[in-house]
């Protein structure tokens, strides 16, 4: 399966950005869908995930609130809405899939780059 992120993009703090990401090739079954980022001199970090059947999201503790991750499984996309965003939320934005029954996130995409600006 190959992954595809893309909507990233400079804004000023208090922003919205959407990312989408889409998946193409065995596409089935479904996989978990993960968001992940990397700032700048930092480890990656999980920053939401949301489960095949868009039944499960979690998020992590310095967006949950803000960031809402969804799924169209019809269109083969995951979406993360982000909101009142900060310049902390600056990083490289990663999806990556997680095959069923699996714990291992195995298949990623390339990054797409979200700056906030102060």
């Amino acid at each position: 399966v190959q992954l595809q992120a893309f909507g990233g993009g400079l804004v000023q703090a208090g922003g919205s950005l959407k990312l989408s990401c889409t998946t193409s090739g065995r596409t089935e079954p479904p996989y978990d869908i993960g968001w992940f980022r990397q700032a700048p001199g930092k480890e990656r970090e999980i920053v939401a995930s949301i489960g095949w059947n868009a039944g499960a999201a979690n998020y992590a503790d310095a967006v949950a609130g803000r960031f809402t991750i969804s799924r169209d499984n019809a269109k083969n996309t995951v979406y993360l809405q982000m909101n009142s965003l900060k310049p902390e939320d600056t990083a490289v934005y990663y999806c990556a899939g997680r095959p069923p029954l699996s714990s291992s996130w195995a298949y990623w995409g390339q990054g797409t780059l979200v700056t906030v600006s102060s």
